[in-house]
């Protein structure tokens, strides 16, 4: 009885700010990087990534320090989906059709066009990759993503990436049409959410921008202006490349929050950055870099 009463009373709290919240709702986005865990961040103490814009970040957020994913990132990535546990949304593993969130479910984006807004995915949908399944039927009203878990991967299900697909120059599938696209998958994904929101800032419709990049997710593949340093300090190739890739991440965080300051939007936006499970283990695991000083 004192939790069903605490609920009404939190319900009624929320109620008696509408008028004003309906004034000016905020804008939301979500950043979701893929395998990047705690530890690979300035401001945890990681001795070798360089991060200041995901520092700044730090310095002026909430921090949810008892928040948890799921050990594996479909699972996690249909629990914000849906609000729901992966035996009621279905999604219970990466591959095998297990991976495709239940049709039944009423999802994000289509709670928030109840509410005004728009919405739009730029990166890793991974919940599906059949028609019915995909994020520009369930909702998005912009989708600019690539297939199956990964840039490249394919299974013997329906869980596929386009054929031969690598981390530069991507085929990218933009509102259920496959482009030819030139650059580094973490660039483009960030720019295409940028010109989206740059459209949208000034109309009518609050929006929610969903950047979901598949780095730092192997394979290790980085810009070589971001995997140099750790090369040059010794680091064998996989570790100097998701390392430069969770830099190179930072750097478009940094663009990120540059334009929503140029766009007058830093205010009346709420910005939210996350890992969808742990660490890689190419950032941990002892014997695939020779840097000396290594912790085992």
């Amino acid at each position: 009885m004192q939790f069903t009463l605490r609920i009404i009373i939190i319900f009624l709290c929320v109620l008696c700010g509408l008028n004003e919240a309906q004034a000016k709702k905020p804008n939301i986005i979500l950043v979701i990087t893929d395998d990047q865990g705690y530890g690979p961040i300035g401001r945890h103490g990681h001795p070798w990534i360089r991060t200041p814009n995901l520092d700044k970040l730090y310095d002026t957020s909430t921090r949810f320090t008892r928040f948890m994913v799921s050990p594996t990132c479909a699972p996690t990535r249909a629990a914000l989906m849906t609000g729901r546990h992966p035996m009621k949304n279905g999604v219970t593993h990466t591959i095998l059709e297990r991976e495709r969130m239940t049709l039944k479910a009423t999802i994000l984006p289509q709670v928030l066009k109840q509410g005004g807004y728009t919405s739009g995915i730029f990166g890793k949908w991974h919940l599906g990759d059949e028609e019915p399944y995909q994020p520009h039927t369930r909702g998005f009203d912009e989708a600019f993503i690539h297939g199956a878990g990964g840039i490249g991967q394919a299974y013997k299900c329906s869980c596929a990436d386009a054929p031969g697909n690598k981390y530069f120059d991507p085929v990218i599938r933009h509102n259920g049409s496959f482009v030819k696209t030139k650059g580094y998958c973490t660039d483009l994904f960030f720019t295409a959410a940028l010109g989206w929101i740059k459209a949208k800032k000034d109309g009518d419709q609050p929006f929610f921008a969903y950047i979901t990049t598949n780095a730092p997710h192997a394979p290790f593949i980085a810009p070589s202006k971001n995997t140099k340093r750790f090369t040059d300090l010794g680091f064998a190739a996989k570790p100097a490349g998701f390392y430069g890739m969770i830099e190179n991440i930072d750097e478009n965080m940094g663009r990120l929050m540059d334009k929503l300051h140029e766009w007058n939007l830093n205010e009346d936006t709420i910005l939210i950055f996350m890992s969808d499970n742990g660490m890689t283990p190419a950032g941990s695991r002892p014997g695939q870099q020779i840097a000396e000083g290594y912790p085992f």
